[in-house]
């Protein structure tokens, strides 16, 4: 069974969503839109350079400028969005404008890549498997890149960058000497490798269909291909924007970004375009598919109506045999000689056995 996106108590539209009580608010408003996926907001940070590191649980953004002002790469990590406090203490301890955080806050956004006057915001779609349920979850991050302080936000508490974590421990040369902009990379990195593996699980049950359409092509067939379709068009809604979102990143020209980095953010450009293609063959696969069911069902039909006709072909001349015989007059020549019941059945199976030789003589059989 296909995994399902997302749970929700009632039936609403997946692909756009506006509340009305957000109409005609000030887009630097700091609201939170979205829905609430954990109750307490978690705040960790990891600071590193090549030689040290520090991994902590803090309580107030204000614990951040301990590691601030110094030559290493600050990473704050915060879980859960919907703390309106906190938001306003990062707007106001980092300096940075409004309509960041109103960005950040916004969950229902589309992926984009904003250039400020002291960050980058980046927001892209995140696409993860629980593990236990199978459920295919979705949710918005959203990085904050700055020259020391890379600021990571998420909808829920969960270990999909837990690899960048465990290669910071390591000491991994590459991510511990390089800044913010490799770190930003790792993280993005992590999100399209799941991008592939999500599709790559649609793709199995999706080739897997085939044998069925040729084998059974019934009402469940069909359900699944709708169904399947339907994750694909939902899965394709959050690739291709991050899509564009990454090819104008590597495109673009930032104070935080050094050229080395814009090397790795190329090859992000060939993983999300192989996600993308890939989503766009499965739905040319579906599209096949379902005229290959079409097509046998149809041949299916051919063949029962073939086989209704000659029937019915057969029994025509047999009807008409037995009526003559049916009819009512008195004088009929053959109605008392002693073997005309027999010879009128021996008639009635050498015309069928006739018209069937002729049917198959011409390949109608």
């Amino acid at each position: 069974m296909l995994p399902i996106l997302r749970k929700t108590s009632k039936k609403m539209t997946r692909f756009i969503k506006k509340q009305k009580q957000e109409i005609g608010k000030s887009p630097d408003e700091l609201i939170f839109r979205g829905s609430k996926k954990i109750d307490q907001v978690l705040l960790r940070i990891i600071d590193f350079d090549a030689d040290n590191l520090n991994e902590d649980h803090i309580e107030t953004v204000k614990e951040v400028s301990r590691y601030t002002g110094k030559n290493t790469v600050t990473w704050l990590n915060i879980d859960g969005l919907h703390n309106l406090a906190i938001m306003e203490e990062i707007t106001s301890a980092f300096n940075f404008d409004s309509l960041v955080m109103a960005e950040v806050m916004n969950t229902e956004a589309r992926p984009k890549i904003i250039d400020y006057d002291n960050c980058t915001l980046i927001s892209i779609k995140m696409l993860q498997q629980d593990p236990i349920t199978g459920i295919i979850m979705v949710e918005n991050l959203s990085l904050i890149l700055t020259k020391s302080v890379l600021i990571t936000f998420q909808e829920r508490k969960g270990d999909v960058f837990e690899p960048v974590r465990e290669r910071i421990r390591k000491q991994k040369k590459r991510i511990r000497n390089g800044g913010t902009d490799y770190l930003t990379f790792a993280l993005l990195d992590i999100v399209v490798d799941n991008y592939l593996y999500v599709i790559s699980l649609l793709g199995e049950k999706i080739e897997t269909l085939e044998e069925n359409i040729l084998l059974n092509p019934n009402q469940v067939v069909i359900n699944e291909i709708n169904n399947y379709k339907r994750e694909l068009n939902f899965l394709r809604k959050n690739i291709k924007p991050a899509k564009e979102m990454i090819f104008s990143l590597a495109k673009m020209e930032s104070e935080y970004i050094t050229e080395n980095t814009y090397v790795h953010f190329k090859e992000l450009q060939d993983n999300i375009s192989q996600a993308s293609d890939a989503s766009d063959s499965y739905r040319e696969i579906l599209s096949d598919q379902l005229n290959i069911y079409h097509t046998t069902i149809s041949s299916k039909l051919n063949d029962i109506m073939k086989f209704l006709t000659v029937f019915s072909v057969i029994f025509i001349p047999l009807t008409f045999i037995a009526g003559i015989y049916g009819t009512n007059f008195d004088n009929v020549p053959e109605l008392h000689y002693q073997y005309s019941y027999f010879i009128m059945w021996g008639i009635i199976v050498a015309v069928a056995l006739a018209m069937l030789l002729y049917f198959r003589k011409k390949k109608w059989l």
